[in-house]
């Protein structure tokens, strides 16, 4: 099954919105007609143009336009994002003419503003347009130039996919909002008071929370030190010798002394409290739902961002709130060393495949004779990937350039490119930004001959910071594009399993998802599935079947897996 929306459509659609109404369009090859739909009944306009239709729905913006319609219980199987489509061609080192997008400014903002007129439907594969109202001409305009980056683009088929993939996403990230991720209110409490004891009155702290900062202060000495405050903890630290540069836990854990015990304890249940405390609980939970606010190509290489709630998290302490509604199961999958097998592909590296095929990636790199233990492999490939030059990362990565030199060398060439002032591309062909304007005025700099060893190191430096982000962002921008396909296909699937009766349903998901398996949350290698307990099974396959596909619509016929952890349970909580 490939992404949906990758494929062309014989029918497009195009509905405009203006002071009198909606105008819709509809075209398919027996010809045209045009219609006048009141904005009451757009909901129900839509259902049936995507049922008898099937149309690819292009739009500015996918939640100004699919919030409204899931509230309604209307769900469309493709769209076409412009904003979304717009940025990654504005910006793609595969389109040769991209100058007309780039001028194109007002479609580089992430969403109109509340109070702008709607966006504008239609569908995806046109060859011309019809004369329609003056509402939508913006919106055409944008259309034909995406249109025409695609026809001159050097790698059109996979931008095409990038695109279908975009877009796809969006519509998952207006799903998972509409349909929440079932959360059981009383047993967050629950945790919260067994961590941090009772819920305190308003402004005050968590007795264990005090508790543990009383600890610190005793160990310090100092009754009044300053936890919260990292430079003010730095200094009491560096009275009773504990010489730390940085109040991170890792830094922290390498010093002996009676006070880093607590103080670590205090900084878990700091975080707790204010990350997923019992005001989060209050203003994110509502009526057993968890709604967080997705941004689909949040993150420069197309990993999604939050905008509220903290989407991208689940804290393992609080797994155990998120409960399937009476009747429904989880089914909750992630997918093991994403990165690294995505690496093997991209490069048509066999060995580094061999090695994790069917199994643990760091046993197999372990067995080839890289290196010594599971540890130090899992070391030696972050290092590879993210750029480590030092410590035992860097110390290991010698022997993978020697046991898996293709893979090593699609990541050293993204360093290098970067180090040079040049831009690289996910497998797709999401690209990197350029470098700044500082930073090819400090290369120049270097250059010059009355340069400083200060310009120089500075140079250096900033040279292999980008070398660095280059490096990780082939690998991660590509296992985003992934992790796209396989919610695109998972959708597809769960939406083609048999709705259940009406006194099985689960309401508190919504109109659009009360009654059939569908996605709960997503967090880059790990989906949530929320399904009636008599279809737990076939979702679990779906799941499974989803992610195979997914890398062969990437990877083709290369022989790289994608394992899943799959478990069926009442709650999220991991063993």
């Amino acid at each position: 099954m490939s992404v949906p929306g990758a494929e062309s459509s014989p029918t497009w659609i195009a509905v405009g919105r203006d002071a009198h109404g909606i105008t819709a369009a509809l075209l398919n090859d027996e010809g045209g007609e045009t219609a006048r739909i009141a904005v009451i009944d757009l909901a129900s306009w839509v259902a049936d143009a995507e049922a008898a239709h099937e149309p690819r729905w292009v739009w500015s913006d996918t939640p100004t336009w699919y919030d409204g319609l899931l509230a309604a219980g209307v769900r469309v199987a493709r769209c076409h994002d412009l904003r979304l489509s717009h940025a990654i061609l504005r910006d793609s080192l595969y389109v040769t003419d991209a100058a007309p997008l780039q001028a194109a400014g007002e479609w580089d903002a992430a969403a109109p503003d509340a109070g702008d007129p709607a966006p504008t439907l239609f569908e995806f594969e046109t060859a011309s347009a019809p004369s329609l109202p003056q509402a939508l001409d913006a919106t055409l305009a944008e259309f034909a130039r995406q249109r025409e980056a695609l026809a001159g683009a050097a790698e059109p088929g996979r931008l095409r996919l990038l695109l279908a993939a975009e877009s796809a996403g969006a519509l998952v990230a207006a799903e998972l909002r509409a349909a929440g991720l079932p959360w059981d209110e009383a047993a967050h409490d629950g945790i919260l008071t067994d961590l941090l004891g009772p819920r305190p009155a308003a402004g005050g702290q968590p007795r264990e929370l005090e508790r543990a900062a009383a600890r610190v202060r005793e160990a310090l000495g100092d009754p009044t030190a300053a936890l919260d405050s990292q430079p003010k903890l730095l200094r009491a630290l560096h009275r009773v010798g504990v010489l730390a540069s940085s109040t991170s836990k890792w830094e922290l854990a390498q010093y002996d002394h009676a006070a880093i015990a607590p103080l670590l304890e205090y900084k878990r249940l700091a975080r707790l409290l204010s990350a997923n405390g019992w005001a989060w609980l209050d203003e994110w939970v509502h009526d057993g739902r968890f709604r967080p606010v997705y941004v689909p190509g949040g993150v420069v290489t197309g990993r999604w961002a939050s905008s509220g709630g903290g989407a991208l998290q689940l804290p393992r302490q609080l797994r155990d709130a998120v409960r399937a509604d009476p009747g429904w199961v989880l089914v909750v999958a992630d997918v093991a060393q994403l990165e690294p097998r995505v690496l093997a592909a991209m490069a048509g590296d066999t060995a580094l495949a061999d090695a994790a095929r069917g199994r643990d990636l760091y046993a197999g790199i372990v067995d080839r004779g890289a290196v010594a233990t599971r540890s130090e492999a899992k070391f030696a490939m972050l290092g590879a990937m993210y750029g480590a030059t030092t410590g035992d990362s860097g110390r290991l990565v010698p022997a993978l350039r020697r046991t898996f030199p293709r893979a090593m060398a699609l990541v050293d060439d993204a360093a290098r490119t970067g180090e040079e002032g040049g831009i690289v591309a996910t497998r797709l062909g999401r690209t990197s930004p350029p470098p700044s304007a500082v930073w090819r005025a400090a290369q120049g700099q270097a250059g010059d001959p009355e340069a400083t060893g200060v310009d120089e190191t500075r140079a250096r430096r900033w040279a292999r910071d980008r070398g660095r982000f280059t490096r990780n962002f082939v690998v991660q921008g590509t296992a985003a594009e992934w992790a796209l396909a396989w919610l695109a296909d998972l959708r597809g699937r769960l939406a083609a399993l048999p709705a259940v009766p009406p006194h099985d349903a689960a309401p508190r998901s919504g109109p659009a998802f009360d009654r059939r398996a569908h996605l709960a949350f997503f967090l880059h290698d790990e989906v949530i599935v929320h399904a009636p307990a008599a279809q737990a099974d076939a979702a679990a396959h779906a799941v499974v079947e989803a992610a195979a596909s997914a890398g062969r619509l990437l990877f083709g016929t290369f022989p790289i897996d994608f394992p899943l952890d799959v478990r069926i349970a009442q709650s999220a909580q991991k063993a």
